[in-house]
């Protein structure tokens, strides 16, 4: 059994509050390696290193998660030990943690942190949470869906420059629609897109309209993407994953550092590097320094909030018009005017007479 100093004596981070206040966070097992080195690289990443980038990033990374609640993804041993999703926050937790209540599809009940202050983020830092996975409303508005996420998810066979090209035209039919995206790697293959929506609108409504913008753009880029939500209808194109934005569903948040041996982070970019950004480079080494040679691209974002009823419009026209609600995700009940839940090669075929 390891002794309770074998990582280091905790080391205590102090950090602004909103109130201009201050608070001293401890880290413990500083030393303990979160992300250990990999081929040519021969440098361990470790607790305190985690929770350093974090204070790095602290600007943008509380635009993106100020009064949000998260679901905690949790590496206590580093990232090639075990792992587990916590969305409860337990009592014995120090008693300045906001929480709030979220429910689950099913109706149960969780207490889940609620991003306050950057002290918040090196708490869940300190115990070895690897993404904070965002919900998609304010903790202080939850009637209000705020944020429309667009997933750009790769099939097996497409490549990163195909995915750009996605984005690219995401990015201009949201122009078309008077919206503005916010684009950020996700750490690995793919690219989300992020547009503030206005208030009034909930998640059935965002996730209709998220529907409704893949249809367009598969059917102007019928080679290159695909609204398909069964995978063997996908082919070889980028999927626009319309069901992260689903009621209860959270995504992993910007500027949060992923659960992968090169500490890939989750990284905004501006709309000039879609050419240029790659995500593998984008770790918790180098971020800082992209925050401050080029600032926070996402730093706009809450003053360009965006009406999404063109996009709700086509989505109700098209269930006028006989199209289906296409498939939830399987933990959720089966909804109003949903196409059936059954993979398309296993569905019966029509009788005829």
């Amino acid at each position: 059994m390891a002794k309770a100093d074998e990582f280091g004596a905790p080391v205590e981070i102090e950090v602004a509050l909103p109130d201009g206040a201050h608070r001293a966070v401890a880290i413990t097992n500083p030393n303990k390696v979160m992300f250990p080195s990999v081929g040519a690289d021969k440098t361990d990443r470790t607790k305190l290193d985690l929770a350093r980038y974090y204070v790095a990033v602290g600007e943008p990374i509380m635009r993106t998660l100020q009064d949000r609640a998260v679901l905690l993804e949790r590496y206590p041993n580093g990232v090639r030990g075990k792992s587990f999703f916590q969305k409860r926050i337990p009592q014995s937790a120090p008693d300045w943690l906001t929480t709030t209540t979220v429910q689950t599809i099913n109706g149960t009940p969780s207490r889940a942190l609620v991003i306050s202050d950057l002290a918040h983020v090196l708490w869940a830092a300190n115990q070895g949470v690897l993404g904070l996975h965002v919900w998609q409303f304010r903790a202080s508005e939850p009637a209000d869906a705020d944020e429309m996420r667009i997933d750009l998810d790769p099939t097996p066979g497409v490549t990163f420059e195909m995915t750009r090209e996605a984005a690219s035209h995401t990015r201009d039919l949201l122009a078309e629609l008077g919206m503005l995206g916010f684009a950020k790697t996700t750490g690995s293959k793919g690219i989300h897109i992020y547009a503030r929506v206005e208030p009034g609108w909930d998640s059935f409504a965002v996730r209709g309209a998220v529907v409704a913008l893949g249809r367009t753009l598969s059917e102007r880029h019928p080679d290159l993407i695909t609204d398909k939500w069964w995978k063997e209808e996908r082919g070889e194109r980028v999927f626009v994953d319309f069901n992260q934005n689903a009621p209860h569903k959270n995504m992993f948040g910007a500027w949060g550092v992923r659960p992968r041996v090169g500490a890939q982070v989750s990284t905004p970019f501006g709309w000039d590097e879609l050419d240029t950004i790659d995500p593998e480079t984008c770790t918790i080494d180098t971020v800082p320094g992209r925050v401050a040679e080029l600032g926070d691209p996402w730093e706009l974002m809450d003053e360009a909030p965006c009406s999404i009823a063109p996009l709700v419009e086509r989505f109700a026209a098209d269930l006028a018009d006989g199209i289906p609600d296409p498939p939830w995700p399987p933990q959720y009940p089966k909804m109003p005017n949903e196409a059936p839940r059954v993979q398309p090669s296993r569905a019966r075929a029509p009788e005829t007479d």
